[in-house]
């Protein structure tokens, strides 16, 4: 028995509010597990029933959430009732594809390179399957997240697009047999290529958060001597090391020496392009009238383009640097008993 028509047998006042609170197709396919007899009762209630008011809302509600809490829900083909949720929401090819991978066959041969597949980029991804038959292709797109699978068809060359596509559109029950041969084609392939490539490890910005987390005399110290080895290198380190997002990490009195600095306009345009919450760590370090006031100038400032925030915000960065290189702030943990005095 649900829990709705537990309440209507219990109280068919309450389930008539209860469903009237719903939704046409969600009422819809709640009245569809009710008997003739309970239907018949529950339409007469709804008929008859003039206003409503909280009370008979909440009551309504209170009760069903008891007889929900007493009767539980069965897990008796809980995946194909799922499936079935799925399909009227996204489509059959979808959602055999999400179902896949929420709730996998339990038997058959499971396909990890099908799985590794959706874990690839999409560059990674585009030379394993660019030579494939369209078919193919079509399949192992319906099986990644859309966003993934729209990259991957636009890097595919283009007399390939419309067939894909096609099939894609057309694609109906595929074969075992066929989803095997796609498994293995693809498992070979990643196998030679993506499986045998040179882990990529480090970087300009590993390097940056290194040296931000350093003893300040590291950097002072391995700054100059790699700007003298690569000036390019230094330049692209120094944009990784000083960013604005770093100003977060300043306490509020650093903070607050970094804001005498600024303009007020500047100031404005910086913080106009992140979270409200994030401009707190600014408000903090100022009186709160200012604070106030700052608000809303922002408020008023109305939408600026995003070359301009993105100026304000490195000119901010560039006055943060001056006031580092003068050791009025301090960027990173600086991690080493000899930056104590």
């Amino acid at each position: 028995m649900s829990a709705l028509a537990e309440v209507t047998a219990e109280g068919p006042d309450r389930a008539a509010v209860m469903v009237m609170l719903l939704g046409e197709e969600d009422a819809a396919r709640l009245l569809a597990g009710l008997s003739p007899d309970e239907l018949r009762t529950l339409g007469a209630k709804m008929c008859a029933m003039g206003e409503i008011g909280p009370g008979a809302i909440a009551a309504a509600i209170s009760s069903f959430a008891e007889s929900a809490g007493r009767s539980g829900i069965a897990s008796h083909d809980r995946v194909e009732n799922v499936r079935r949720i799925m399909t009227s929401a996204v489509g059959e090819v979808k959602a055999d594809s999400l179902m896949r991978r929420v709730a996998p066959p339990q038997e058959g041969p499971r396909t990890p390179a099908l799985e590794l597949a959706q874990w690839l980029e999409p560059e990674v991804l585009i030379p394993l399957i660019a030579d494939e038959h369209p078919q193919a292709i079509a399949v192992l797109l319906v099986q990644l997240e859309p966003v993934a699978a729209a990259a991957v068809l636009a890097g595919l060359p283009e007399e390939l697009h419309t067939p894909v596509v096609h099939r894609i559109a057309k694609l109906g029950p595929v074969s075992p047999e066929a989803i095997t041969i796609l498994e293995e084609t693809l498992a070979a392939k990643i196998a030679r290529t993506h499986g045998k490539a040179p882990l990529t490890m480090g970087g300009v910005r590993e390097a940056a958060e290194i040296i931000n987390n350093a003893a300040r005399s590291v950097e002072k110290r391995v700054m100059p001597a790699i700007g003298k080895i690569d000036k390019q290198l230094a330049r692209d380190l120094e944009n990784e090391m000083f960013k604005f997002e770093h100003l977060f990490e300043l306490d509020t009195k650093m903070t607050g020496a970094l804001l005498r600095e600024i303009e007020s306009e500047l100031l404005i345009d910086a913080l106009k392009g992140i979270e409200p919450d994030k401009r707190d760590h600014f408000f903090e370090a100022m009186s709160s009238r200012a604070a106030d006031g700052l608000r809303d100038e922002i408020e008023a400032r109305g939408r600026i383009k995003r070359t301009e925030v993105e100026a304000a915000q490195k000119a901010i960065v560039a006055v943060a640097k001056r006031l580092a290189a003068e050791g009025t702030i301090v960027f990173g943990s600086g991690g080493g008993e000899e930056d104590y005095v």
